[in-house]
């Protein structure tokens, strides 16, 4: 809950401030739609003192199971969704807005109806009154405050109550029901870290995403316009991330869309053709492809140049250049019987006690920097593993790979790698248990 709770807040905190903060757009280039000002990531843009008012019926809009959503619940949402965003509600995005709070509302029937099955689950009053405070003390304010603003645009305070009460049930619900599938194991850890080893020297690019997803919204032209109308609303003010948080439907969307590092060459070439074309501080326009649309901001860019390094040792027959094929063919066989005996930790002991072999401990070097032979190795062979024999001027050589990392001040931790990993994982199964139950539930629309 917790990035969550500052989203919400700093978005509350600048309707009760009535701050504003313009954002431009000159010349941009053919991908953007516009600039982003950072400071709206903070200080979101104030909106109207009124109430929005929407026209639709009282009754009942739908059922899902046995549970009623009516024209009164959708247009509560509604009015939530625009505090939490600050997207301005126009006569072109009451639409898409409509949408999204009604798919929320579905989504959380369905949770409510599964949390009902665990009692242990049950969320308290004291719980929700927790998370309000919390929420109204990082924007200085007192719960009470907090309450009556919202309830000034025409929110009542159970709405905010009982959505609360059902995310903080869901979240735990899916960390008790995932939390043993979702652990990483420590080769995806490795994995993972080898290949942002490999991705140091290419451009990478730290971007927010929106993804609205067409079957959600009603066919990818429903997706174009919902995220035309996002976009225009950005770029007239409304922070990213809150947006992100209620609109996108990409697992980043719980982060803000924050989507990290992504590296040249991993993703949709028509992302990838819009990530080289803005800038830094820049939105693009809507990116349709296939199953929805997309929108990115470009939070900063780097070249690579990071050093990958690894930690290397050695064995070795020593053999001149004017060595014969009979010589080389029995330097590589007995290096080749003996490389299943060892690991970082013996060779170098090994090398010293059997005559005619060479150890040594070559340390951490740049990649880059090594002789041509070993760069391979170096760059791609797993962790701990010991090379065929590799033949230079020098000699015949077994080559192991005992670390390996990124240099400089952006090297990984391997336990944030491993959290993030965990996190990711989690997000997945939670996405496919809520899929699962609005494919078993029995959904109907009203006319």
């Amino acid at each position: 809950m917790r990035f969550q709770r500052y989203l919400t807040g700093v978005a509350i905190a600048a309707l009760l401030a009535g701050t504003a903060v313009a954002q431009t757009a000159p010349q941009e280039p053919a991908a953007a739609a516009g600039t982003l000002n950072p400071a709206t990531g903070q200080v979101p843009p104030a909106a109207p003192a009124t109430a929005p008012q929407f026209q639709m019926a009282d009754g009942v809009l739908a059922t899902v199971n046995d549970s009623v959503i009516t024209g009164f619940d959708l247009r509560q949402r509604m009015l939530l969704l625009i505090a939490m965003t600050q997207v301005q509600p126009t006569p072109e995005n009451i639409p898409a807005i409509q949408q999204e709070a009604l798919n929320a509302l579905i989504d959380e029937r369905l949770q409510i109806q599964e949390l009902a099955n665990y009692e242990e689950l049950k969320v308290t009053d004291a719980e929700v009154g927790e998370e309000i405070a919390a929420m109204a003390q990082e924007v200085g304010v007192t719960p009470e405050a907090y309450l009556a603003f919202l309830e000034a645009g025409g929110i009542r305070r159970q709405t905010l109550r009982e959505q609360l009460r059902t995310q903080i049930g869901w979240q735990r619900l899916v960390g008790g029901r995932f939390q043993s599938r979702a652990r990483v194991s420590r080769g995806a850890v490795d994995a993972a870290l080898r290949q942002i080893s490999e991705a140091a020297s290419k451009k990478q690019y730290l971007i927010g995403e929106i993804y609205i997803e067409a079957a959600r919204v009603g066919g990818q032209q429903a997706a174009m316009n919902g995220a035309a109308q996002l976009v225009q609303q950005m770029v007239q003010g409304a922070p990213f991330q809150n947006v992100a948080q209620q609109f996108s439907a990409a697992p980043s969307a719980a982060r803000g869309g924050d989507a990290g590092w992504i590296v040249a060459g991993s993703v949709n070439p028509v992302l990838q053709a819009a990530m080289d074309q803005l800038e830094v501080g820049q939105l693009s326009r809507p990116i349709p492809v296939e199953g929805g649309v997309y929108i990115i901001y470009m939070r900063d860019k780097r070249d690579g140049a990071a050093a990958s390094l690894a930690q290397l040792k050695q064995v070795m027959i020593e053999l001149p250049e004017t060595a014969s094929e009979a010589e080389v063919a029995a330097a590589s066989q007995r290096l080749e019987a003996l490389r299943p005996q060892l690991t970082c930790d013996t060779m170098l002991q090994r090398a010293t006690s059997e005559q005619g072999l060479l150890g040594a401990d070559l340390g951490e070097a740049d990649v880059q920097s090594l002789a041509p032979q070993f760069q391979p190795v170096a760059r791609s062979a797993p962790v701990g593993e010991v090379s065929t024999p590799i033949r230079t001027p020098l000699g015949l050589h077994l080559v192991a790979v005992c670390g390996r990392r990124v240099g400089g001040v952006e090297a990984p931790d391997p336990r944030a790698v491993e959290n993030q990993l965990f996190r990711q994982n989690l997000a997945t199964l939670g996405r496919r248990y809520m899929r699962d139950l609005r494919e078993d539930a029995l959904i109907e629309f009203r006319q």
